[in-house]
């Protein structure tokens, strides 16, 4: 037990009046008070919530559930609080009487992120996009990447992370795909799973967000997306459900949008039934900044806490506002106290109290750009080698790189994840160098890596502005290398396609061995596909983007990237061709997403999901399945019998009667193997993948009957398929692998 007689506060005064009336004051304990310090406190998470909350004041409670922006915001004149980390994304008042830090929150899906443009800019380590790290199918990455953020948020004293984005590419136009993890329910929930838990390694509380649907920019803040909730169950909250159960989050944000109607922050099925009481999960639902629309409305539905005042100034989980809804009976006292407990289980579980975090320590930046640098190389996507033409031939002695900045650096993806580098931008001045931007490139030049990978080839760069010049530049060169760039950002969708396309055209007309390097926030049309000999998918690559891409080319890196998306060859193939539009969002494609879309309507990809080449060859074989439990064990063997190491994504798919679509991928490995090396390779399948969700039994349900697990390289790339018998299942919303 500890006596305080005169408690200091965290935070100056502050002097925005806006702010001031929002935020509530801590309550003066009386002198000679005994308390016990949140770090005195004994038990289970749960327990230590409990002894913080029977000894605070209610204007202290109400503290913890309103967080505000964590940088000046002057259309709003709005001032940051001074004890929040200046640049950041939100900053909660801590009690300092408790010993309850503050929390600090940083955006942080592919970094620690500055708010506030680069003026104010927090040079860190970004990661490739989440689109990229999904593509390396590697559990692993994945973690390592995410525990990379989390050490340079730490050092940097943040304690929340705003990353962990969960939602599906139901929508390829969507500006923010870059940030997520791909079209299949179990790779993202997997990938993104993974990188929470790498994050939360360093007692930190990482998010999964955007909770739920929140699938495309347009009018995000009030679209409506439309579906049937079986379908929901089998797609986008499989995703989530996944990924809660491999990194359990302290917390989840809900999203900007509606959901069959109420708004996600304000939504009872969600944030209590599915979240709650099915999943079983015990952390905080946060707002996203600026996405609650009522104060006991929301409260009541399972929010915790709105984030992000001063972004935008309706406060409706002001202390004023809360105590209102609290003396008219809108919310129950016990409602208030049940947020808190979540908020403090959270801090007392993922290490906020125990071992809190200090500012301005010191970063091994070398270490992590070797992070960053393997996820980009292990994600880069050879799509496309005809004649061998990749890794670039000793014999090459002219290559010419055309267009997409190539001579500077690599382009990334704009928003609230914005990750600004050491250094300066590499091409500063590009529009729109405001919100949803700037637009960044990271300092890490191909063209000066490939000069140092081929110290004796003659490599040369054009800007590719004028497409007659850039044209007869490739005529004179032994091969061509075009960059082609889309930029993608939070707020905006995009349309399906790079910069300059008919710079592609023009080149390929004039140099047969071309090789495109496509750097993009998600799949685009490729018009030019089949004029070009060679293509590379690097997405948004990251710090060490440059050398990444230049590694591939050269064969120092052997390729080993897999779509996480479906490629089409025309907008028509799609379930929804025509652009995003404001208002009901009706996915009427319901749980057939991506590639199950493509099986189910019979439509030929132009590169198909889990597609991926390598400078090797991989023979899958010897296949046999099992029963474990209510799911499925896959046993193959895998052989590199080509003349150089590498690795494969190993991809298990099933199949069975009355389906969303003829298949769903049912589990995955990466392997890495030498030259003539065999490795026998065991898959687990999740049950919840071999059945479909009842609304009318209220769970997942199994018929009896024959069902197919198939080996292969891509879901259009099966190699070997058997079938088993199985019998009639139930498992219900409250299942979870053991």
């Amino acid at each position: 037990m500890t006596v305080i007689k005169s408690p200091r506060l965290w935070g100056a005064l502050l002097t925005a009046s806006a702010l001031t009336l929002a935020m509530p004051l801590q309550a003066e304990p009386a002198d000679e008070t005994v308390v016990t310090l949140a770090a005195d406190t004994q038990g289970t998470p749960e327990e230590r919530a409990a002894t913080m909350l029977a000894q605070m004041s209610q204007d202290e409670k109400l503290s913890l559930l309103m967080g505000y922006f964590g940088t000046d915001f002057p259309p709003v004149n709005f001032e940051a609080p001074e004890e929040a980390q200046y640049g950041s994304a939100g900053y909660v008042p801590g009690i300092a009487r408790l010993g309850i830090p503050p929390q600090w929150q940083a955006d942080a899906g592919i970094g620690v992120a500055t708010q506030g443009g680069a003026e104010v800019k927090r040079a860190r380590t970004a990661l490739p996009s989440g689109l990229a790290t999904a593509a390396t199918w590697d559990r692993d990455l994945a973690f390592a990447g995410g525990a990379m953020i989390g050490s340079e948020a730490r050092a940097d004293g943040f304690n929340v992370l705003l990353g962990g984005s969960v939602n599906l590419v139901r929508e390829p136009r969507n500006g923010r795909n870059f940030e997520y993890a791909g079209e299949d329910p179990l790779l993202a929930g997997v990938m993104v799973g993974q990188q929470i838990a790498g994050v939360q390694s360093n007692d930190i509380i990482s998010t999964s967000k955007h909770f739920a649907v929140n699938d495309q920019e347009t009018d995000r803040g009030r679209g409506n997306s439309v579906l049937d909730e079986a379908s929901l169950r089998m797609s986008d909250l499989l995703a989530f459900q996944i990924a809660h159960e491999i990194g359990e989050p302290g917390s989840v944000m809900c999203a900007y949008n509606r959901v069959n109607g109420p708004y996600s922050c304000e939504h009872p099925f969600l944030l209590t039934q599915v979240l709650r009481e099915e999943w079983g999960w015990p952390g905080y639902v946060m707002s996203d900044w600026g996405a609650v629309h009522s104060t006991a409305n929301a409260a009541n539905a399972g929010l915790d806490q709105e984030s992000g005042y001063g972004l935008q100034m309706a406060a409706n989980f002001a202390a004023e506002k809360l105590q209102s809804a609290l003396d008219s009976g809108e919310i129950s006292q016990q409602r208030i106290d049940l947020m808190v407990t979540r908020i403090l289980r959270s801090m007392f579980a993922h290490g906020l109290i125990d071992n809190p975090v200090s500012a301005d320590n010191p970063i091994d930046f070398t270490a992590n750009r070797a992070v960053s640098q393997a996820d980009a190389e292990a994600g880069i996507v050879l799509l496309k080698n005809e004649g061998g033409i990749l890794p670039l031939a000793a014999s090459a002695q002219r290559i010419v790189l055309i267009g997409g900045h190539a001579d500077k650096g690599v382009i990334s993806g704009g928003g609230s994840s914005q990750v600004y580098p050491d250094g300066e931008n590499a091409v500063p001045g590009i529009e729109p160098t405001s919100w949803p931007g700037p637009v960044v490139y990271y300092p890490s030049s191909p063209l000066e890596e490939l000069r140092a990978l081929l110290p004796d080839a003659q490599i040369t760069f054009h800007d590719g502005e004028h497409h007659e010049v850039a044209a007869a530049a490739a005529n004179a060169a032994d091969i061509a290398i075009v960059f082609g760039t889309q930029w993608a950002s939070e707020s905006i969708d995009v349309p399906m396609q790079v910069k300059d396309d008919t710079l592609i055209e023009s080149v390929a007309l004039n140099q047969p061995n071309t090789i495109v390097v496509l750097q993009t926030g998600g799949p685009v049309l490729m018009p030019w596909a089949d004029k070009v000999p060679a293509i590379v998918e690097a997405w948004f690559p990251g710090r060490m983007g440059g050398a990444a891409i230049a590694g591939v080319l050269t064969g120092a890196v052997n390729p080993s990237g897999h779509l996480p998306v479906t490629i089409p060859r025309s907008l028509d193939q799609l379930p929804h061709p025509e652009d995003p539009q404001p208002g009901d969002v009706n996915y009427t494609e319901g749980a057939t997403v991506g590639y199950k879309w493509f099986d189910a309507q019979g439509h030929d990809p132009l590169f198909a999901f889990g597609h991926g080449m390598s400078y090797t060859e991989f023979d899958y074989g010897n296949l046999s399945v099992t029963r474990a439990g209510d799911g499925l064990v896959a046993t193959f063997t895998v052989t590199n019998s080509g003349d150089v190491a590498g690795a494969d994504a190993a991809q298990v798919y099933v199949s069975g009667d009355g389906w969303e679509a003829p298949k769903r991928l049912g589990g995955f490995a990466k392997v890495a193997l030498d030259p003539g090396e065999t490795q026998l390779v065991s898959v687990a399948v999740d049950p919840r993948l071999l059945a479909m969700w009842s609304v009318e039994e209220d769970g997942w349900v199994r018929e009896a009957g024959s069902y197919q697990a198939s080996i292969g390289e891509s879901s259009r790339e099966i190699v070997e398929t058997v079938s088993i018998d199985l019998p009639a299942s139930y498992l219900s919303p409250q299942w979870r692998p053991q």
